[in-house]
C-alpha cells in the first residue's frame, strides 16, 4: 500500500483545494494515469498514478483543503480491480441518502446508482468533474442534454452545455448559469481560488502602490505592412503564425534595456535592478486571467516569442500552466486589443514596477505633414510606479517603444 500525497507546493503558496477527482475508489490506473487536479491560487496542480495498480481509498474528497505534501489518497501498486472493488457502494455527497447499489457503466468505468424499487435506474451519478463544473457554473446537470451513453451528462457537456429549457443569465464567459425563472432570476457563484487570487493582488497594487499611467498612440502602419509582406515566408519557415505581439516584445526588451528602472522591482526598502528580461504577456483563461512569463527575451528571436506565447495561450486554456511557468517576471505586456479595449489604464503586477497596456486598432484620420490621412492607430498605456520612476523616465521608456513600433527596421539595425 501506498500513499498518495499532494504535491510540494512553494512557499508562496499555502495550501490547495481538491477540483476534480478523475478515478473512483477501487478503479484500476495505469503508471502516469491523471488522478486529481489540485488548485492553488496560482496553478491547477495535476497528481498523477505513480505506478500500474488500483486506487484503493479517496482520503481527501472534491473541496477540501490540502497541504503541501498531506496524504489524500491510498494506493495499491500492481493490484487488479476486482469484483469487489466494482461492486462497492457508491455515495454521492451531494444526494439525500437512500439505499442503492453502484455497478460499473459498460463503456467506460463511470459508476450509475440504482434504486432498490423495480430495479429501475433513479438518476445517473454525476462525476466529481460534472459536480465540479455545475457549482462554478451554476447550471444544473439535470437541464443540461447529456451526449454520454444513456445521456449521462460529461465533463464536456458542462463546458459547452446545450440546456433542456431556455436559460436566461450568463457568465462572465458568457455561458448560461441558471434556468429562466423569471425576469428577475439571480444565481450565486462561489469565486475560485485563482480568482480570489487576482482580486486581492490587484487591489493590493491599487492601494499599495503610487500607481500612474502615461499614454501615447502609435502608427501601426508600417508593422501591419511588414507583416503582410513577411507574414507567409515567416508561416512556412518557422511554422508559427507572424504576430503584433512579438515585435511588442522585442520593442519593450529593447526599451527595458535603455531605461533600468522600468525593469527593477522594489524588495521592501531596495530597489533591485534586473540584469536580464523576463517579460510576462497576461492571457485570458476559463479559470481568470494568468500571466506567463517569456524568460531571457533579449535572446528569443521573434520565432521564439510567437511560437512560446501560443504554447502559453494552449496551457492556459488547458489549465496545464505550471508555477515554473508564471514565477518571476521583470515587466508584464496586457494586450486588451484583442477584446475590443480602446484604452485602459492596466494595473500593476507586484512587485513588478511598471506594465504595458496594448489596445485595438482602429482607423482614425491623423495629420501628416500638413494633410489628413486615415492610418491604423493604437492607444498604449504604461501604468508605473511613480515612488521608483519618474514621470521622465516612464515618458521617455513609452516613445521607444512608439518609435521601435514605427519603425522596426531600427531593431533590426541596432538603433
Amino acid at each position: 500500500m501506498a500513499d498518495i500525497k499532494a504535491p510540494v507546493f512553494p512557499e508562496s503558496v499555502a495550501d490547495g483545494t481538491i477540483v476534480e477527482w478523475h478515478v473512483t475508489e477501487g478503479q484500476q490506473v495505469n503508471r502516469d494515469d491523471l488522478l486529481a487536479e489540485i488548485e492553488t491560487d496560482k496553478v491547477v496542480l495535476e497528481v498523477v498514478a505513480p505506478d500500474d495498480g488500483v486506487l484503493t481509498k479517496i482520503v481527501k474528497q472534491v473541496d477540501d483543503t490540502v497541504l503541501s505534501d498531506e496524504l489524500i489518497a491510498q494506493f495499491e501498486a500492481g493490484a487488479n480491480a476486482g469484483a469487489s472493488a466494482e461492486e462497492a457502494p457508491a455515495v454521492d455527497p451531494d444526494q439525500p441518502a437512500a439505499p442503492v447499489q453502484a455497478k460499473q457503466a459498460a463503456d467506460g468505468g463511470e459508476p450509475v446508482q440504482v434504486t432498490d424499487k423495480k430495479g429501475e435506474a433513479d438518476h445517473k451519478d454525476q462525476s466529481p468533474a460534472v459536480r465540479k463544473a455545475a457549482k462554478e457554473s451554476g447550471v444544473d446537470p439535470k437541464e443540461v442534454e447529456g451526449s454520454g451513453r444513456g445521456g449521462r451528462v460529461t465533463k464536456t457537456d458542462m463546458a459547452n452545455p446545450t440546456l433542456k429549457s431556455d436559460s436566461s443569465i450568463k457568465s462572465d464567459s458568457g455561458r448560461p448559469v441558471a434556468e429562466s425563472m423569471g425576469e428577475r432570476t439571480e444565481k450565486r457563484v462561489p469565486m475560485t481560488r485563482l480568482r480570489k487570487r487576482v482580486a486581492e493582488r490587484l487591489l493590493s497594487a491599487s492601494q499599495d502602490t503610487a500607481m500612474l499611467t502615461t499614454f501615447n498612440e502609435v502608427n501601426m502602419k508600417p508593422l501591419m505592412d511588414m507583416r503582410a509582406k513577411y507574414k507567409e515566408k515567416f508561416e512556412k519557415r518557422h511554422g508559427v503564425r507572424l504576430g503584433f505581439m512579438s515585435l511588442f516584445v522585442k520593442a519593450a526588451t529593447e526599451a527595458l534595456k535603455r531605461f533600468p528602472a522600468v525593469n527593477a522591482s522594489l524588495d521592501g526598502d531596495d530597489i533591485v535592478y534586473h540584469g536580464f528580461y523576463d517579460i510576462g504577456v497576461a492571457v485570458s483563461s476559463d479559470r481568470g486571467l494568468v500571466v506567463p512569463v517569456l524568460r531571457d527575451t533579449d535572446r528569443m528571436s521573434m520565432a521564439d516569442v510567437e511560437s512560446t506565447i501560443r504554447e502559453f495561450g494552449g496551457k492556459a486554456q488547458q489549465g496545464k500552466l505550471g508555477l515554473e511557468d508564471m514565477t518571476g517576471g521583470t515587466f508584464t505586456i496586457s494586450n486588451g486589443g484583442v477584446f475590443g479595449s480602446l484604452m485602459s489604464t492596466p494595473i500593476l503586477n507586484p512587485p513588478q514596477t511598471a506594465i504595458l497596456g496594448m489596445h485595438a486598432i482602429n482607423d482614425r484620420p491623423m495629420a501628416v505633414d500638413g494633410k489628413v490621412e486615415i492610418l491604423p492607430m493604437m492607444y498604449l498605456a504604461l501604468s508605473y510606479d511613480h515612488r521608483m520612476i519618474d514621470g521622465k523616465e516612464a515618458v521617455q521608456f513609452l516613445v521607444t517603444i512608439k518609435e521601435l513600433v514605427e519603425d522596426p527596421a531600427m531593431l533590426l539595425l541596432d538603433l
